[in-house]
């Protein structure tokens, strides 16, 4: 029988606007150091039990990057590298099919051909389909590359491999050794033992001190060991550069996989230092990504990465084979990067039009879960789309505060596959260990980390999966009430509506997960409206505070043909970001709504 929505359920639905709790202690200490007031007070809204320096973290620098010696099983993984390079072995380069592992790939293959010499015909790239293949070390993945000619005998892996045992063991029993370096959660069992090395930061005995680096970041710390020991052993000069230069592909890997940008020293140092060698527009892949964004893109941050070249790159992985975006990363001149980047460009198009479905489909779903306060989301898509699961799920997660698991049919006979995005409060593989405890037989496979991860279920036992995942987020999250919200900074005072408030928060960039952009609250008066895009879903607006008029633009504010909920002459409370709006070379502040609501007072009198 059909669960009826309660009548108060839109209401417990609509988003919270909630102030950040603050670390004082912390805000304290950053207005002693000389931060501004409202640098301070976005510092500490962030990392609310930071006790370290700040000199790292707000001044990004590559002198806070840890020796890669300090990786456990790091010097095994790079002598075996060195070795294959030395006596000229065949090596397999498998990595994941997303942003993360594309750029992982990147990173180890032109530092194998560039650095090191090997030659093109002795590289073997071993990429996943994510609908035939699935992630990580695939079966399908391994009959492939025991079937090339001549077989590789190492393959190196990148952002995958900690869960995949049983494919590394047959891998080894056919004589190919495998170096794994990822950086998602291991198994309760440990690492893989047929590896031969196994090189990540997750691992309960490494000493490396930010287990919170991207897979992209693990692949460039073993190849620069690689290239420490080639020197040692005299096969190359200690002339051959360093990798410094790829930091540029572990700054847009970083950014994209979203692991935190808050207290990992690393993680700022390499975006921040990778963002400014992107700016030098001295590889292909930026050059085209400008020219296709238009000249007001440039320069790239953060922000540019994560929603404009992270989506693009994801798209083909998610609707096709991944190698287009391999090959426009790799791109040695402009226009194979953009014949390339044309590709990526329909299939993110491509996917946002199948996203808006499933979304639609998915909040639908949601209702009676919602209605019976469910700790978490679980909907089976029967006619989705396996690639855009993990979007869906982030779309639910930010409409109702609550974890959402996505799934949809496998292409394996009688599973399902499905992605999992979490909230601050869960830790997601956690919660599937724990549901594979009291439900083993209901989830043969799973993987990911604390904000995401990724599931197989048999069709059977989805109603038993779904129990066994419920208990298990209830258990972690202990009753806490669970709502859509979002966290703001404050309010601003009108005359800190400048470019020079922007330009002081720019300089605690860069922003990202667990260091979110800066956002604020507060009133305004509604001058101008009017619905913008193609399908007039986007709302711009002029509002004014005080004596103050600001342009301002919020996304996917209106469904097609829908009329706002407010209109000339009415205050809203808004959440919003203050952004930066280039055109024809001359910049202006521009908000960015997050959120809006009329506000209780009546419209103004004109």
């Amino acid at each position: 029988m059909d669960v009826i929505a309660p009548p108060d359920l839109h209401a417990r639905l609509k988003p919270r606007l909630l102030l950040r709790p603050r670390n004082e202690a912390l805000y304290a200490r950053a207005c002693a150091e000389g931060l501004t007031e409202l640098q301070a007070r976005v510092l500490a809204g962030r990392l609310t039990d930071y006790e370290g320096e700040l000199a790292p973290l707000t001044r990004p620098s590559l002198r806070y990057l840890e020796h890669p010696e300090r990786l456990v099983d790091g010097r095994r993984a790079a002598e075996r590298i060195a070795t294959a390079v030395a006596e000229g072995e065949h090596i397999g380069i498998l990595t994941d099919y997303d942003v993360d592992g594309i750029t992982s790939h990147v990173v180890i293959r032109r530092t194998l051909v560039e650095l090191f010499g090997v030659p093109e015909a002795r590289l073997h790239s071993l990429i996943g389909h994510r609908i035939h293949d699935g992630y990580g070390i695939s079966l399908p993945l391994v009959e492939r590359t025991l079937g090339l000619s001549p077989r590789p005998t190492l393959v190196i892996t990148a952002d995958c491999g900690s869960s995949d045992e049983p494919r590394i063991a047959r891998l080894k029993a056919e004589g190919i050794d495998v170096v794994v370096s990822d950086h998602h959660a291991l198994p309760v069992e440990g690492p893989p033992p047929s590896a031969h090395a196994v090189v990540n930061p997750t691992r309960d005995d490494c000493r490396y001190p930010d287990r919170t680096i991207a897979g992209c970041m693990v692949a460039w710390l073993v190849m620069s060991l690689t290239r420490s020991v080639l020197v040692e052993w005299s096969v190359i000069p200690p002339s051959t550069p360093k990798l410094a230069s790829w930091l540029s592909y572990v700054a847009l890997g970083t950014v994209a996989d979203c692991v935190s940008l808050g207290a990992s020293p690393a993680n700022r140092a390499v975006v921040s230092h990778g963002l400014a060698l992107i700016n030098r527009m001295e590889a292909a892949c930026w050059r085209a990504m400008a020219t296709r964004l238009g000249e007001d893109s440039v320069p790239f941050n953060a922000e540019t990465l994560g929603f404009q070249m992270g989506p693009r790159i994801n798209a083909r992985s998610r609707l096709d084979d991944p190698y287009a975006a391999l090959h426009f990363m790799l791109a040695t001149d402009d226009a194979t990067a953009l014949r390339h980047l044309q590709t990526l460009d329909d299939d993110n198009q491509s996917r946002k039009a199948i996203e808006a479905e499933m979304v639609e489909e998915a909040r639908a779903l949601a209702l009676p879960q919602l209605a019976s306060e469910q700790p978490a989301l679980v909907m089976f898509l029967e006619s989705g789309h396996p690639g855009v699961q993990g979007i869906v799920a982030s779309r639910l997660v930010q409409a109702y505060g609550r974890p959402a698991l996505v799934l949809t049919p496998a292409a394996a006979p009688g599973m399902l596959t499905g992605s999992g995005r979490s909230i601050e409060a869960l830790h997601m593989r956690d919660a599937l260990q724990r549901a594979h405890e009291l439900a083993p037989e209901a989830l043969p496979r799973f993987g990911g980390h604390r904000g995401a991860a990724g599931v197989g279920v048999p069709v059977e036992q989805l109603e038993v999966f779904r129990a066994a995942f419920l208990q298990a987020v209830d258990e972690q999250l202990g009753g806490i009430e669970l709502f859509p919200h979002l966290l703001t900074d404050g309010t601003l005072a009108p005359e800190q509506f400048q470019l020079a408030t922007l330009d002081e928060l720019e300089a605690l960039g860069p922003y990202g997960r667990e260091f979110d952009a800066p956002l604020f609250e507060g009133a305004f008066l509604v001058e101008a409206l009017r619905p913008v895009g193609a399908d007039g879903t986007h709302l711009s607006m002029t509002l004014s505070t005080g004596p103050t008029s600001l342009k301002a633009i919020w996304f996917r504010a209106l469904t097609p043909g829908e009329l706002p909920a407010f209109g000339l002459g009415d205050r809203l409370r808004c959440a919003f970001r203050l952004n930066r709006n280039r055109w024809r070379g001359r910049e202006s502040l521009q908000l960015m709504i997050e959120h809006a609501e009329p506000m209780t007072e009546s419209r103004q009198a004109t």
